[in-house]
């Protein structure tokens, strides 16, 4: 959100007696106004710009942008259109700059929150033109947030007649990129697919944060206005619709502001605004949890010592327009407050503190506990996940009993996982039927956590049975039969089968190199899987080799940090301690433990299973006394984590009887 809850005009603004679930914004008489009607841009959502010296309340002039001319053509030929760009890029001017032009006698449909969605897109169904304006998009995803069916029966309904217009920040929608799948174990998380799938559905306009020359030029017709010409001088370093929100300033301010006797004490309400929209809270926070959660923050600086000013006096400065713009904090007493999304993206922020975590999910309504645990659980943060999920599905939240049972078994408990999963299965069986795509994705993961288990017999079954349902309700080319193929092949080289396992695998990797190109994250982990068991019973240095390849490809195409990657590097570590090649092997293993530990936590299954194999690579080099002190910790933190019987703690003990064999 970006001016939602600051907006208040003579002509305009939220309707206070309004529901949270059924706020939309309106007009001083309370009709939906036309777009021509929203005559201020802050009333669509853009930051307010810096104030001009004798028009405080006027808006910079809108200069055109490259993309201008192409979401033009985009949401003449498309029901749904998404700008995309980084914060203060000026996503949210350009949608209403094209929608003032293209649509001024459609009504205004906008919703002030996501609880008021539905009554948005009801109110948009009974115009006779609409905008759905849904300003950054990702606040309006998630427990009863926006659905691809909603939007279809919505566009489809009323052809022509009806654009739903939206914005989103890059590094939202970064999250939802095809190379994200593989940050989430097994099958494509539920809530996450229909999320992505919602994005999908958009034609995607995409605009650059710095601008043109062309652009710069065009702005220069307007450098009389201060505000324009103080923003080109700057347009080397940053956006020009940054600089005019002030973006950059209030980022310094915000930093400055830890200064002892400066505004520290606003410094940290900042932060723990900052990290409440980083930890998943979609909504604002009251003042009251403001005044609570920033006092660790102050601690951690110097507390006392850094002559900290009264609580009302900070909450005054970090909502000032210190620049006549939006301020750090964009809310009032009434509706809460929201931390300016610039600062989201500040560099070298730290992990959100557990503090901060463990007291807004002590805080939170069950449907934010729901939005908390998702990202968590995509962060690879499944301690947190699991407890904010927990929290969700005790409150009732539809889905949350899936992801929960996910996060458990992702966490390293996957008989826990599988016991929890049967009952959404019958649910979903008995509610939705057994073809549902939903139905399907709970048998995908029931059928994952039973072969993580230990039970590869019952996985390999499961998966078949399961490939032939998905193909027949979905399709064989989609995303989640390719995926079932995948799980099948491997459970069934887990089984025993190699020699099918190779032949399941060969088949599924030239279908799905058709389909998704070379260098999808699927068809590397696929290629990764068919070298592994190719290589349990044939040529084991063509393997190698193959896998050399593999790395060289995976470079290419994936990040250093993705799971795919670390998933091929810890293979070739494997393939060349097989080899005999043990102390290459063990300096493999200490980078990817060292690395997987950072990334995931040293207590994650991953981290704890490639600590694992740095302690047997220190055994087979003859450093018997350092491998006896690391299992001994390890088998600490397992034991911490892991359900008894866990195969990493089976290998566990194996090792500690190797080291007391005399």
């Amino acid at each position: 959100m970006t001016t939602v809850y600051t907006l208040v005009t003579d002509r305009m603004q939220p309707q206070g007696g309004d529901p949270h679930d059924t706020a939309l914004l309106r007009n001083a008489s309370g009709s939906i106004p036309k777009v021509s009607q929203v005559d201020r841009p802050e009333l669509a959502g853009v930051h307010p710009a810096d104030g001009h010296p004798d028009h405080p309340r006027l808006a910079p002039p809108y200069i055109e942008r490259d993309a201008d001319t192409v979401l033009r053509q985009a949401v003449h030929e498309n029901g749904f259109v998404l700008v995309v760009g980084e914060s203060t890029a000026g996503k949210t001017r350009l949608a209403y700059e094209v929608a003032r032009s293209c649509f001024p006698r459609h009504a205004f449909v906008r919703p002030m929150a996501r609880p008021a969605l539905a009554h948005a897109i009801q109110v948009a169904k009974r115009c006779r033109r609409a905008v759905l304006w849904l300003d950054d998009l990702e606040n309006y995803l998630g427990v009863d947030g926006v659905t691809t069916s909603a939007l279809a029966e919505l566009i489809q309904r009323r052809p022509g007649r009806v654009v739903v217009l939206a914005t989103m920040r890059s590094q939202e929608v970064r999250r939802y990129e095809a190379r994200e799948e593989s940050r989430l174990t097994g099958s494509d998380r539920d809530a996450w697919r229909v999320q992505r799938e919602v994005l999908h559905m958009a034609a995607q306009v995409q605009l650059e944060r710095r601008w043109s020359v062309g652009e710069q030029d065009r702005a220069k017709a307007h450098e009389a206005d201060p505000r324009i010409g103080l923003a080109l001088t700057s347009c080397d370093r940053f956006g020009l619709a940054e600089v005019v929100a002030a973006g950059p300033e209030l980022l310094a301010a915000w930093q400055n502001a830890w200064a002892p006797g400066a505004n520290p004490r606003g410094a940290a309400i900042v932060a723990a605004a900052v990290d409440c929209r980083r930890s998943g809270l979609r909504r604002p926070v009251s003042r009251q949890w403001l005044q609570d959660f920033h006092l660790p923050y102050l601690a951690e600086r110097g507390g006392p010592d850094l002559q900290p000013e009264p609580f009302d006096e900070a909450m005054r400065w970090a909502c000032t327009a210190a620049y006549a713009t939006s301020g750090l904090l964009i809310g009032n007493y009434s509706q809460g407050y929201v931390a300016f999304d610039y600062l989201l993206n500040a560099p070298q922020l730290l992990p959100v503190p557990d503090h901060l975590w463990d007291a807004l999910l002590s805080q939170a309504e069950p449907v934010d506990a729901y939005d908390m645990g998702l990202l968590a659980h995509q962060s690879n943060r499944l301690e947190r996940a699991t407890a904010a999920l927990e929290r969700a599905w005790q409150g009732g939240v539809s889905g949350a009993d899936f992801l929960l049972a996910i996060a458990v078994g992702d966490r390293g408990r996957p008989r826990e996982a599988a016991r929890a999963l049967e009952g959404v299965m019958r649910r979903r069986r008995a509610q939705l039927g057994p073809h549902h795509p939903d139905t399907l994705a709970s048998v995908h993961q029931w059928a994952f956590f039973m072969g993580e288990a230990g039970d590869a017999e019952t996985a390999a079954t499961a998966f078949g049975e399961l490939v032939a349902a998905a193909t027949a309700a979905l399709g064989a080319g989609h995303s989640d039969t390719l995926a079932a193929r995948h799980q099948q092949a491997y459970f069934t080289g887990e089984a025993g089968n190699t020699e099918a396992a190779v032949q399941q695998l060969t088949a599924l990797l030239s279908d799905r190199t058709e389909l998704e190109g070379p260098d999808h994250p699927q068809v590397l982990a696929g290629r990764r899987s068919l070298i592994w068991f190719s290589g349990l019973t044939g040529d084991l240095a063509a393997a190698e080799q193959q896998l050399r390849q593999l790395v060289v490809d995976a470079q290419r195409a994936l990040a250093a940090e993705d799971p795919h990657m670390l998933a091929i590097r810890s293979t070739q570590a494997d393939f060349i301690a097989r080899a005999g090649r043990a102390h290459e092997a063990t300096g493999l293993f200490t980078q990817l433990a060292t690395e997987r530990s950072n990334l995931l936590g040293r207590d994650h299954p991953h981290a704890l299973h490639t600590r694992l194999q740095r302690v047997q690579g220190l055994m087979s080099t003859g450093g018997h006394e350092q491998a006896r002190q690391e299992l001994d910790q390890i088998v600490e933190d397992a034991q911490r984590v892991l359900e008894p019987g866990h195969h990493h703690l089976s290998f566990a003990h194996r090792l500690l009887s190797q080291l007391q064999l005399p």
